[in-house]
């Protein structure tokens, strides 16, 4: 048994780490679809802090609510007991007007030619920007205790809050801090 514990004591110990930190302090994630484009793409694979603060405009990665068994990222824009709204493209929480320069590509995009090319390969994502007269379609919520607003970056085309409702806190899973892959595009994710 000592032989054992000299070889394989050390080994035993790192995987014991590892696995108590995969479940405990971090979750890896792979980003699915085109919802967070242009930060985000699909394919990409990025690490997730379960034990960060969530703050507006972080990336988080939350149970989406009506798909249980999907994982999916968004950027968190409203907290409990915050009043958003969207009006002209302008965000504005609690009178407070926020730039989102995170999206000044694709509404240059979108001003351009209604996104026709960047969408180029799904049809039905071309005909729903021709059919939009801005790139976020205006909207207010007030959001109660313990919920989230939370909306993707590719405002014409995400499933968002907008859709399926605002977040409870028990499903938000953590926060995106890590873009491991592809590897010519490792970061911290802001």
């Amino acid at each position: 048994m000592k032989n054992f514990i000299k070889n394989w004591g050390s080994v035993i110990i790192i995987l014991v780490v590892v696995l108590a930190a995969r479940y405990f302090i971090f979750t890896p994630i792979t980003v699915m679809g085109h919802s967070m484009d242009p930060t985000l793409q699909d394919g990409q694979k990025l690490i997730s802090s379960k034990i960060s603060s969530y703050n507006r405009m972080d990336i988080i990665t939350t149970v989406e609510p009506d798909e249980p068994e999907t994982l999916i990222v968004k950027r968190l824009i409203g907290l409990p007991g915050d009043t958003v709204s969207m009006k002209n493209e302008t965000l504005t929480i609690n009178g407070k007007e926020y730039k989102e320069d995170y999206l000044d590509e694709f509404k240059k995009k979108f001003a351009d030619d209604k996104l026709q090319e960047e969408y180029s390969y799904d049809e039905k994502f071309q005909a729903a920007a021709e059919q939009a007269t801005q790139f976020t379609q205006d909207f207010e919520v007030t959001i109660p205790e313990g919920k989230y607003l939370v909306l993707g970056d590719n405002r014409l085309i995400s499933k968002d809050s907008r859709i399926f409702g605002l977040v409870d806190k028990d499903l938000i899973q953590g926060k995106a801090v890590f873009r491991y892959w592809p590897l010519n595009e490792i970061s911290l994710v802001n």
